[in-house]
């Protein structure tokens, strides 16, 4: 009797013995507390015992019953021939895919992830037949990725479907998928994609090795792989992308990048990714370059106001209310009289209520949510401030640096612990504070590098084209190179 294991690789040294009896055995110990294995015995020709072994919900019954169970049923066995597995699998069965194999862990991946495997007696292989029907979420608009104008599909929950999205949008021999397998007990499918002629090998090479690296019970989601691979793992910014919509999967690989599509998650990884990337969006290709290029400018405007306006607003309060207009101080003093809290607390009180209602409305059911924002963000706004618990002038800033944050969602993890520092920074040394915090976090956006390549490449040698897509959008007809990681670097004649 097979000792139970936690992972499929743990049975490598088994093989099957050739005697179906014992065989079927070893499968149903190995499944013995699983209640949806099923197994079914069937004769072919003149009494040649198979059996079928499959996970019910997996497969495609009527596709099953088509291709393999009727296929054995009326199969005439000629007199004057040996039955093995290979002569099964080309003159009777009738899928698309059939494999042979003698390694237990293909038949037993092969059991768990739809497919139906046929043990012939007398053979020490199997074959494994292509029968997989699992339902699938089907395809959708990502909720998180909306756009106005373009492409209205989105990745879901199946790898290999969303690979086919991918190959839809890139009808060339030139794109590479390689298949990884990561999880000791998940034994997850990882596709590595990239288009042979423009990825870096030596970045192919390096993401396969920290790949390999990962030593883990089991994956669930993209987010497992990019904690354990990403360069910086601690640091604020993220240094690999993210997307579930195949078209900014196809524009990366275009591009020389490389994307990491993992089973059971819609959301798939692209690498390198560069700073630039955060104020970026989907439709900024989709819409004319003008205005592409006014929403690109705001999205850095919006950056720069929301982790810094409650700042140097606690600041100004603070130590150098001197430099306030006189109008504009007199107003700020008259409305701070009878608060009773100091302003860096008000500040950072403020902050903390805005995150709890962003996270509650974004949990709670939709229409709630909605509900939920209006009441936390007017009413009990209004009446914090006619109670005199907050300042009007105060409320503001904050709220507007809040919906600032909103124009880069890719950077909100960091926009909310750099807003949160810089007003401890103000509140210690005023505005000397937000410039050495300021200087400090530009030193570290500099000194990033993912998979090798500087996080901020783009602005290393300024020139046109090299800042084309970065601060602004230009005009296709400009777009005439890759970035500058890629040495394939014209897309355009020259």
């Amino acid at each position: 009797m097979i000792v139970l294991s936690c992972g499929v690789n743990d049975y490598k040294n088994v093989t099957l013995s050739g005697k179906i009896d014992k065989d079927i055995a070893l499968f149903k110990n190995i499944f013995s507390r699983d209640a949806v294995l099923r197994t079914r015995e069937i004769l072919i020709g003149e009494g040649l015992r198979c059996y079928m072994i499959f996970m019910d919900g997996m497969v495609n019954s009527a596709q099953q019953g088509e291709t393999v169970v009727e296929a054995l049923v009326e199969a005439n066995l000629p007199n004057d021939c040996e039955v093995n597995c290979k002569y099964i699998a080309q003159n009777i069965l009738f899928a698309n895919e059939v494999t042979e194999t003698s390694k237990l862990p293909d038949m037993l991946r092969a059991i768990l992830y739809g497919d139906t495997l046929l043990i012939v007696d007398k053979n020490k292989t199997a074959l494994t037949i292509n029968t997989k029907g699992w339902r699938t979420r089907g395809i959708s608009e990502p909720d998180s990725e909306r756009v106005l104008q373009g492409p209205r599909e989105g990745f879901d929950e199946a790898a290999m479907f969303n690979l086919a999205m991918i190959r839809r949008k890139l009808l060339t021999p030139d794109l590479c998928i390689e298949l990884m397998r990561i999880g000791r007990r998940s034994d997850t499918l990882v596709f590595v994609c990239y288009l042979g002629s423009l990825a870096n090998q030596n970045t192919v090479k390096e993401l396969k090795k920290r790949l390999e690296k990962i030593n883990i019970d089991g994956i669930l989601d993209s987010n497992y792989i990019t904690e354990n691979i990403r360069d910086n793992k601690y640091s604020l910014l993220k240094t690999m992308g993210s997307t579930e919509r195949p078209d900014i999967v196809a524009a990366r690989l275009l591009e020389g990048r490389i994307a990491l599509v993992v089973d059971g998650t819609p959301v798939v990884l692209t690498l390198p990714y560069l700073f630039s990337e955060n104020f970026q969006s989907d439709e900024d290709y989709y819409i004319n370059f003008t205005l592409a290029s006014f929403t690109r400018a705001l999205r850095w405007i919006c950056f720069f106001i929301t982790v810094s306006v409650p700042g140097v607003f606690v600041a100004l309060v603070t130590h150098h209310f001197d430099l306030l207009p006189t109008h504009f101080a007199l107003t700020v003093a008259k409305l701070r009289v009878g608060v009773p809290i100091s302003s860096v607390i008000e500040c950072l009180s403020l902050v903390l209520a805005f995150e709890i209602l962003k996270e509650a409305g974004l949990r709670m059911q939709q229409n709630l949510g909605h509900a939920l924002g209006v009441v936390g963000g007017l009413v009990v706004g209004q009446a914090a401030v006619e109670a005199g618990i907050i300042s009007a002038p105060m409320l503001i800033a904050v709220a507007f640096s809040a919906i600032a944050g909103l124009m880069v969602p890719r950077l909100m993890s960091a926009v909310f612990y750099l807003r949160i520092f810089i007003i401890v920074a103000c509140a210690f040394l005023g505005l000397w504070g937000f410039f050495v915090l300021s200087s400090l976090f530009v030193i570290r956006v500099f000194s990033l590098k993912s998979f090798g390549v500087d996080y901020t490449e783009s602005f290393a040698r300024p020139k046109f084209q090299t800042l084309k897509d970065t601060f602004f959008r230009a005009p296709w007809k400009f777009m005439k190179t890759r970035p500058m990681f890629n040495k394939n670097r014209f897309r355009k004649g020259k």
